[in-house]
């Protein structure tokens, strides 16, 4: 059957996914130009007009799934309610144990990007989003006498830093916590960054 003519956006697209689905069957530093061609049935030259290396097409899959999960928690601290409930959203969702679905592209990534410039640049950039992204509602929060918070950007790093420790242990190992640990930690670190009590969380 013929393939449908892709323009050069929606092609791209699909170079993408399909490289993000082979980084998760065979990992960022063992996945192939080759392998993502036979995926979709095109040459490897195909790919490498859009992705001249093979490393810019991995640093360009992780950011194209990691900007998904980006968009979400955006979506969720902009919510039309208080900062102590945006950011609990938003903790619960990053976390292991929430719908996040990047935990192990983003392992494969960190570890790759020891070696690979490109995907080290990229990956950088999009976590000092995610902590500009927390420290902007903390500080609005402490501003609108919430709660304390004399520096949110180190608040900021402190959880993600928490949360992207328990995705290692989630991801790498077979579930050495019960998701209610996991969730009672949680709470526990952003009351704790916030100053409040941990029932404020639920108020």
């Amino acid at each position: 059957m013929a393939r449908v003519r892709l323009n050069v956006a929606e092609r791209r697209e699909e170079l993408l996914r399909a490289t993000v689905e082979q980084i998760e069957i065979r990992g960022a530093s063992s996945v192939r130009i080759a392998d993502v061609a036979s995926a979709l049935g095109v040459s490897n030259a195909l790919v490498l007009y859009h992705f001249s290396t093979k490393e810019k097409l991995v640093a360009a899959a992780f950011a194209y799934a990691a900007e998904a999960d980006l968009a979400h928690l955006r979506k969720l601290l902009a919510r039309r309610t208080t900062a102590v409930r945006r950011l609990r959203a938003a903790v619960r969702w990053y976390a292991p144990t929430g719908q996040a679905k990047g935990w192990r592209l983003w392992i494969e990534g960190w570890a790759a990007s020891l070696r690979e410039p490109a995907l080290r640049e990229v990956a950088g950039d999009l976590d000092r989003q995610w902590k500009t992204e927390l420290a902007e509602v903390i500080e609005q929060g402490a501003a609108a006498g919430e709660f304390r918070c004399a520096d949110p950007e180190s608040a900021a790093w402190r959880l993600t830093a928490l949360l992207d420790g328990l995705a290692v242990q989630m991801t790498s190992y077979e579930g050495p916590l019960a998701r209610a640990t996991m969730l009672r930690w949680t709470d526990e670190a952003l009351a704790r960054e916030l100053g409040i009590d941990e029932s404020a969380l639920t108020a």
